[in-house]
């Protein structure tokens, strides 16, 4: 739902950019000359809104761990539908076209905003365990993608109407479902536990004792940096997230603008990218639950992605070759983004080095996805004047530029990773040769060497 309200600005962009480019939008006249302006300022508001969003991202990681993240959720998604609301369907209704108004709403919204992804990656991680986190968190953290195809659609079925509808339908259902969150979503186990079902908590400690009955006590911001991989993460998230808010805002507006396809329809063929996220999120999740570590999935989606996005930059204008280039550039981008974000996420605060004996979910998370927010907030500021001045094609070739980034700083966790599995079996094989073998010692070597080791994200 807050994915859904946030996708309706960037699906009727070209409804905007007409309205405030129009002899009528004001009795002075239009409030941008040219449609070129009225694209900066759209730019303008979503740089605003990720630098908002960035901001509270790092503050709203660390209320999480401190508050009751249900609360904390639930008031952030009524006062984000309140934000909408004036911004999409009051300012149009009643003619106040005004870009300080404007953009102290849309502003504002993103930092209220904020306080959804950390909170909610926290209170996923608190109920899954390692072993089932990455199917568990790959096929909830598609949610965002589903948001996004929910908001495109209202938009595309309700635009006839006028683009104030398509803002008032997705802020209706986005206060209707904080209640619903408010009044029905567990936090934690510890918070069923201290609320009505001790018989049942008592049962499920004794099958595993290791799982904490009350909350444990928030680590601080400044440790939380410090957790092997949050910084490794969080500049390859900032490169990442720069490309997957670039299809995120611009994508409807490419399609009308530089394929010169009508708006409902370019509305309506943007989703594939988001459907082709969502079968990543869900099938690269599963297989990482296999692997020892989650990184060398990414990293070879990574690669894939460049040779996606290159195909795509030359793509032919045919309906079906650009809704399967859209599936294909949606799974290899928005696949490792939605791990990175979630499962990875959820990893790196549970690892080891707390042991259950700090919380630090809710911060880790708004660390890397607000340091991936700012990498997205100055793509947002650029895209409209690359896009001017050199054309879309440059717009696609920063995109590759900015994925071997992306690849590029996870390379030390790759390497860390591969260091310490050689270095674990070669502990395995000297236990094993200075112990009283016996006459299967040789066998247990073997199999030693052989076996892939444990090794945190």
């Amino acid at each position: 739902m807050l994915h859904a309200t946030r996708k309706t600005l960037s699906t009727v962009k070209p409804s905007l950019i007409h309205t405030w480019t129009s002899n009528t939008s004001t009795p002075t006249g239009p409030i941008f000359p040219t449609q070129q302006a009225a694209a900066e300022f759209l730019g303008i508001l979503d740089t605003g809104f990720l630098i908002a969003y960035a901001i509270g991202l790092y503050i709203c990681g660390i209320l999480g761990d401190n508050y009751n993240p249900r609360r904390l959720l639930a008031f952030g998604m009524m006062a984000s539908s309140i934000c909408v609301l004036c911004f999409g369907y009051l300012t149009e209704t009643f003619h106040v076209y005004s870009p300080l108004i404007y953009s102290f709403l849309w502003i504002l919204n993103g930092f209220i905003q904020s306080v959804g992804w950390p909170v909610e990656v926290s209170i996923m991680g608190n109920w899954f365990g390692h072993n089932a986190r990455g199917a568990v968190m790959g096929a909830w953290s598609s949610c965002a993608s589903v948001g996004n195809i929910i908001g495109t659609l209202i938009a595309s079925y309700t635009l006839f109407l006028g683009y104030q509808y398509s803002f008032l339908i997705a802020c209706s259902l986005l206060f209707i479902y904080s209640f619903l969150v408010f009044f029905q979503l567990p936090s934690a186990p510890w918070e069923v536990s201290s609320e009505n079902l001790p018989g049942q908590m008592e049962e499920e400690q004794e099958e595993d004792p290791d799982e904490p009955t009350e909350r444990p006590p928030p680590i601080g911001f400044l440790k939380a940096w410090l957790l092997p991989g949050v910084i490794a993460y969080s500049l390859a998230y900032a490169c990442l997230k720069l490309v997957n808010y670039g299809f995120f805002f611009w994508l409807p507006f490419y399609l009308h603008a530089g394929l010169h396809w009508p708006e409902s329809y370019a509305d309506s063929l943007s989703t594939w990218y988001d459907v082709g996220g969502i079968l990543a999120a869900v099938l690269a999740g599963a297989f990482s639950d296999h692997m020892r570590s989650r990184t060398p999935v990414v990293f070879i989606m990574l690669l894939m992605a460049t040779v996606s996005l290159y195909i795509y930059a030359h793509s032919p204008e045919s309906y079906n070759w650009n809704a399967f280039l859209l599936l294909v550039a949606g799974f290899f981008i928005g696949g490792p983004a939605n791990m990175i974000s979630s499962s990875i996420t959820a990893d790196l605060g549970k690892c080891e080095q707390l042991r259950g004996n700090a919380e630090a979910l809710s911060t880790v998370t708004g660390i890397i996805d607000g340091t991936g927010s700012v990498g997205a907030a100055l793509g947002q500021w650029f895209i409209p004047s690359v896009q001017h001045w050199f054309g879309w094609d440059a717009v696609f070739y920063g995109f590759i530029v900015m994925i071997l980034c992306t690849a590029l700083c996870l390379c030390p966790v790759l390497y860390k990773e591969h260091k310490d599995r050689r270095h674990h079996r070669s502990e395995e094989v000297d236990a094993l040769l200075n112990s009283d073998s016996d006459e299967n010692a040789s066998d247990d070597i073997q199999e030693v060497r052989r076996r892939p080791t444990n090794s945190n994200v």
